[in-house]
């Protein structure tokens, strides 16, 4: 059993059925969780005995790196990770001047089908546990533990559809916002979907402060179906009405992000009809110049198109960050190195 996949009253319960007092359970989940142990032997609070039994039915770790790649300007690094079934994912450290952002996964492979990114192109395998999307973070955070840094931003857009795997990925998210445990806070966490209407529906009816993104890439149906086939179960117009329902229950801006794809979706015409769509909206938009794949034959925009493409938006009501593409030199986009492993 991987530990992370327990939530505390259920660790609390296991342990009381080996006969250990209540309080054990707390000193188990500060250790995990902010001392950031990784092993029995780290439990130095706990008697030997229960360190031996914790050894024989606990996995510590779901995760084996088993390939590391650090980009040129040495901002950004990517793990391959292998589970315990053979499969492999893939996790993302970002550094921008003060902030350390993780990227990570929740799925194995992508049952969206989006045909730009290189985990779409893989299919879907499997989701992750609560305890496997857990792990990506713990590994990263006692990596930063060891040069005083710590983790500030958590985005969930590596591998997969957050909100496919909705009961997993807002179990990691809870366990690693406890406040007894790692207290990372929620408004820190970004969950990105290529927009399930019903989870976008559920998730603004529990009124979390976690942050929403949403993969829109294109405004009209014909061009966005062609490109992301959720569109075809929810087009634009009852997405973007599911999006001014979340706004409106929860008061929280909404981020829409944009791949600009050179001739396809970056143009004055495509920014502007975009800013119709979104007229009113409490909204940013964070477009990115695409992230290249072999599976898909666009090309990224240039600066010039994107600075046009800002611009547009900007001088029609609608707010836009042209992001900087990470890590390109090491295929940072998600699933790329994972397609390849996996296949």
């Amino acid at each position: 059993m991987l530990i992370y996949d327990l939530d505390f009253p259920e660790l609390r319960e296991l342990l009381k059925t080996w006969g250990e007092p209540s309080f054990r359970a707390k000193q188990v989940w500060t250790g995990l969780y902010k001392n950031l142990w990784q092993s029995p032997e780290e439990f130095s609070d706990l008697p030997k005995s229960m360190r031996d039994k914790m050894a024989e039915n606990f996995r510590f770790s779901g995760l084996i790196p088993t390939l590391k790649l650090d980009s040129s300007d040495g901002q950004t690094r990517k793990t391959l990770f292998k589970l315990e079934d053979g499969r492999q994912i893939e996790a993302v450290l970002m550094r921008y001047d003060r902030r350390r952002t993780l990227c990570i996964s929740t799925q194995v492979g992508c049952a969206m089908g989006c045909t730009f990114c290189a985990t779409g192109q893989m299919g879907f395998t499997r989701h992750l546990t609560s305890g496997e999307i857990i792990a990506q973070v713990m590994y990263y955070a006692r990596l930063l533990q060891k040069e005083d840094q710590a983790v500030t931003n958590i985005v969930l857009m590596g591998m997969g559809e957050p909100f496919h795997n909705y009961t997993n990925t807002m179990a990691a998210i809870d366990r690693l916002n406890d406040q007894d445990g790692y207290n990372f806070g929620a408004r820190r966490f970004t969950v990105s979907t290529s927009g399930l209407v019903p989870a976008i529906r559920q998730f603004a009816s529990e009124k979390r402060q976690v942050n929403l993104a949403v993969s829109l890439h294109a405004s009209e149906n014909e061009l966005r179906q062609s490109m992301m086939p959720v569109n075809k179960r929810y087009d634009v117009h009852e997405l973007i009405k599911a999006c001014r329902e979340y706004v409106d229950a929860t008061g929280r801006r909404i981020t829409f992000e944009w791949a600009l794809i050179n001739g396809v979706n970056d143009t004055p015409e495509q920014a502007y009809k975009l800013a119709q769509l979104l007229k009113g909206l409490l909204c940013h938009v964070n477009a990115i110049p695409l992230n290249p794949t072999t599976g898909y034959a666009g090309k990224a925009t240039t600066r010039e198109q994107a600075d046009i493409f800002k611009s547009t938006l900007e001088q029609n009501g609608i707010p836009c960050t042209i992001r900087t593409r990470r890590g390109i030199d090491i295929q940072a986009g998600c699933g790329q190195l994972a397609s390849r492993a996996n296949s």
